[in-house]
């Protein structure tokens, strides 16, 4: 991967480059960033145990949801088996993220 890129031109990225880039663009070392980036994971993954929102202004809303269980058909032998229920993590982005989103930019 090309070295020069911005940081909105990078398509796909690892945890070092990811960490490299944020720590250019904030003025902290990579060390002090990591740790920073670590201590958001964590504060969303509590959040989210409890089965709280986490709202990020200006970019949207991640939240828990429950799927409850269902009866599925596995369509080569016919056979019904029972989905037990679930939580899954869902984001829903702000409005201004949707429209830049259809209109392609």
């Amino acid at each position: 991967m090309q070295k020069n890129l911005t940081y909105t031109q990078r398509l796909n990225m690892n945890n070092k480059e990811f960490i490299s880039l944020l720590s250019e663009r904030t003025g902290y070392d990579q060390k002090a960033t990591q740790k920073l980036v670590n201590n958001i994971v964590t504060a969303m993954s509590d959040a989210f145990v409890m089965d709280n929102s986490v709202i990020v202004p200006n970019f949207g809303v991640f939240e828990t949801k429950k799927k409850m269980e269902r009866v599925i058909v596995n369509p080569s032998s016919g056979q019904r088996m029972l989905v037990p229920p679930k939580l899954v993590l869902t984001f829903k982005p702000n409005q201004t993220w949707k429209d830049k989103l259809k209109g392609g930019r």
